[in-house]
């Protein structure tokens, strides 16, 4: 074993090691008492481990999640992440991302070693460039001519490379953890090392030592001097090490790391080798499943391939620790790959021994899209009397749903802000008019599916028609929102869309019962598989990421809800709003009686709705007199709190709070008030300051009022009505899956109609496009043809 340490940094460097007990702060339950982890530490008396399962430090994380609270980790850098594509020379920018991703964690407060790959690719560059230099200076010499030969690079031998090589890859890192003001150790190791009880005992306590230090272990196989692998040379269990894998899961074994990320140039284990057209990555791998994976050729380089991988990191899971086989070489995750394994993301393969009780959100994905495509072919009548019996389940099992929303109520209590808890709440009430909304929406889905939007005849005998089909599957992420539950599900079973539900966890019980109702009733025609409840614990972003298993994201919730998942998803179309600003503009001719009833409904009567009033716009002209008045003295009695507008501010000797921001959506009983100058300044503000969700004006002059309605730009815009009519429900659809405020698709509440796409039918009869040329036989018609009225009796 070789070793040594190179520090680096302006400070002093024992005034730069941070303290043994701050270090511990991330450690797991095993290492969390001062007096366990001064006993680890003590490296006189370190225990070594030769069988792994009889390991006592505690067993391998059992999900993802758990991962943010892995102390000591191991990355190792495969040779196909740490070298070039020529693979004569490192990837310096790659390799300059991972320094700086160790380095974050290690600052973090963990305890971070790599193993790494690259010496023998180094010295193949460095060697390859001395030949050259030498070769030309000879040719130069016997020539007598500066035109030099074609000159041919000998074979570089392997361990010749690794000696040339070592000690620039170690400078190298140096310079890179120097900017980080963090020290780096060199170790290298043979078979040898592990194999002998002192030289084992020396390299454990070296390295522990290191990590008391404060100081990043490089580890590397000596492959200036090692012998090559024998086949089948791994004692009765213990590991070999072979390669860098092996190397990996012996020091993360011997070292008791919580985690081992293993980056390769490839995303993860694969159920077929990477390329071919069934290859599926594996989210989680489980020991036991080798049987069901195809094992492909190695990477380009290195001497470990993916069935070497596997083999290393299901021994490290068996002595109790992590793994996560990733891709360290991709230029649009490599940035950032290690930190979001440790953040507990779903990224590349993880390994675990706990297998969850049911399927996993991929299974979930396939199951509802293979659900809704039967749900798509049944007939109008069947999937209307699914949701009649849905609409009868919510009633007849009232207690239950009510009983199980009571345990949400009781757990959320003092936790959830007091508009989340009246919108986790449900009522006898709330459970009617849903059932009410869920007939309504049977009715319209008699018409929805296979509906024929256009028909062409293209040419004699040559048809075409254009008919409404379902999206696919959706994705709905609702909180704090039980009743969004039954209305999402009866309208994609109206649609034929498979579905994924994601509810809140504060809504547990709540969403439970309600999806075994929605089973229930889709069963009677044997499709309970379309709507799937996601319990596990994947979080939003990483389903967000299942592109090719979701074809539509629809967020229910708070508008940071909604941004965030704006933000995280990846080529999946999210429809919805970030936003619910609604805005009314109280004009100069407006009826004092209406007023003070239009404001008191959008405001007070569900403030924690998207379609809730947020900002009162009130015409110059009314301020001082009896109607602005009323106004005020309404919201005094409703005991909302009033923020002024920077003009209406202007105006008060004694004004209310000051309004910090004009575009806020307040969700409570508060609300801006704002002065405006006309009706032109209304919209101009709306347009700068709103969401494009809900606006109105009240005003008794027509002329106005259309003025108003034709030039503001929102998904819904009203005259002397309240802000709360923008809901589906209200506007006749049965139901919502929300309000939308983009441009493409649907906008504004969104029903039924929002869930369908289209695809085009052509019936023809043996015709080919040659026979429409300048010389051929047929010619286009194009003509419009009569669309068939179906039967919605």
């Amino acid at each position: 074993m070789l070793s040594q340490v190179y520090c680096s940094g302006s400070q002093p460097f024992r005034q730069r090691l941070l303290p043994w007990v701050q270090s511990t702060a991330l450690s797991r339950s095993h290492r969390v008492q001062p007096s366990a982890i001064r006993h680890v530490r003590s490296w006189s008396n370190i225990p070594f481990i030769t069988v792994p399962l009889n390991r006592t430090h505690g067993k391998s994380f059992a999900h993802r999640s758990e991962l943010k609270h892995a102390k000591r980790i191991v990355v190792k850098l495969g040779s196909a992440v740490v070298t070039r594509g020529d693979e004569c020379g490192l990837a310096l920018g790659r390799l300059a991302s991972i320094v700086e991703q160790v380095s974050v964690l290690q600052n973090q407060g963990r305890e971070m070693m790599l193993v790494t790959s690259g010496a023998v690719a180094f010295g193949k560059q460095r060697l390859r460039h001395e030949i050259l230099l030498s070769q030309s200076v000879r040719q130069a010499l016997h020539s007598g001519q500066n035109q030099l030969k074609e000159m041919a690079i000998p074979v570089l031998e392997a361990r010749a490379c690794a000696a040339a090589g070592q000690s620039g890859l170690m400078a190298l890192y140096e310079a890179m953890f120097t900017q980080y003001s963090i020290c780096a150790a060199q170790i290298l190791v043979t078979n040898l090392d592990f194999h002998d009880e002192q030289k084992r005992r020396n390299l454990n306590g070296t390295l522990h030592e290191l990590l008391r230090m404060n100081i990043v272990p490089i580890v590397n196989t000596n492959d200036a001097v090692v012998p090559p692998a024998e086949p089948n040379s791994d004692l009765q269990g213990v590991i070999s090490v072979k390669d860098n894998d092996s190397l990996a899961a012996r020091l993360a074994v011997e070292m008791k790391t919580d985690l081992l990320i293993v980056l390769s140039d490839v995303e993860g284990l694969f159920d077929s080798p990477p390329g071919s057209d069934d290859a599926k990555l594996i989210d989680i791998f489980y020991p036991g499943d080798q049987q069901s994976v195809t094992f492909g050729t190695k990477s380009r380089v290195g001497m470990g391939g993916m069935e070497a991988k596997v083999k290393a990191a299901l021994w490290a899971l068996q002595g109790g620790t992590s793994v996560v086989i990733a891709n360290g070489t991709h230029p649009k995750v490599s940035g950032h790959v290690i930190t979001d394994i440790v953040e507990g993301k779903k990224v590349g393969t993880f390994f675990s021994e706990v297998k969850p009780a049911g399927p996993t959100v991929e299974q979930q994905g396939e199951m509802a899209r293979s659900g809704g495509r039967m749900l798509a072919t049944l007939e109008p009548e069947q999937r209307a009397e699914i949701i009649h019996h849905l609409a009868d389940l919510l009633t007849d099992q009232r207690d239950e749903i009510l009983l199980a929303n009571k345990k949400d109520l009781e757990e959320a209590e003092g936790r959830l802000a007091g508009p989340l808890l009246k919108r986790l709440n449900l009522s006898t009430s709330k459970l009617n008019s849903l059932a009410i909304g869920l007939r309504q929406i049977a009715a319209s889905s008699q018409d929805s599916v296979g509906r024929v939007l256009r028909r062409t005849r293209i040419a004699k005998n040559l048809e075409l028609e254009q008919v409404t089909v379902p999206i696919g599957v959706l994705l709905v992420i609702f909180e704090s929102r039980p009743d969004c539950l039954p209305q999402v599900a009866a309208l994609a079973i109206a649609s034929g869309n498979g579905l994924l539900l994601k509810g809140g966890k504060e809504a547990t019980h709540s969403n439970r019962i309600l999806h075994l109702l929605a089973q229930e009733a889709l069963s009677i025609h044997g499709v309970k598989e379309a709507i799937q409840l996601v319990n596990t614990r994947e979080e939003v972003e990483d389903l967000c990421r299942l592109d090719k298993m979701i074809d539509l994201i629809i967020p229910r919730g708070s508008s940071q809800l909604v941004r965030d998942i704006q933000k995280a998803a990846k080529g999946i179309p999210v429809m919805g709003h970030s936003e619910g600003i609604c805005h009314m503009y109280v004009d100069s001719e407006a009826s004092v009686d209406k007023v003070t009833r239009l404001v008191r409904d959008s405001k007070c009567e569900y403030p924690a709705a998207c379609n809730a009033l947020e900002t009162l716009l009130i015409h110059r002209d009314l301020l001082r007199t009896p109607l602005f008045d009323q106004i005020i003295d309404m919201l005094r009695v409703e005991q909302v709190k009033i923020h002024a507008g920077p003009k209406f501010a202007s105006y008060l000797t004694f004004s209310p709070s000051e309004v910090k921001s004009l575009r806020t959506e307040y969700g409570d009983l508060e609300l801006c008030i704002e002065v405006v100058d006309s009706v032109q300044e209304a919209i101009d503000h709306i347009h700068k300051y709103g969401s494009s969700h809900t606006d109105v004006i009240v005003t008794e002059n027509e002329k106005t009022a259309e003025f108003f309605l034709q030039h503001v730009d929102s998904a819904c815009v009203f005259w002397n009505a309240s802000t709360r009519f923008s809901d589906g429900y209200r506007f006749g659809l049965g139901a919502e899956v929300g309000i939308s405020t983009s441009r493409i698709h649907a906008r504004g509440p969104v029903g039924l109609e929002g869930l369908l796409t289209t695809k085009w039918l052509l019936r023809g009869q043996d015709h080919v496009v040659s026979d429409f040329s300048e010389h051929g036989s047929l010619k286009y018609l194009h003509e419009n043809l009569p669309v068939p009225q179906r039967n919605t009796n």
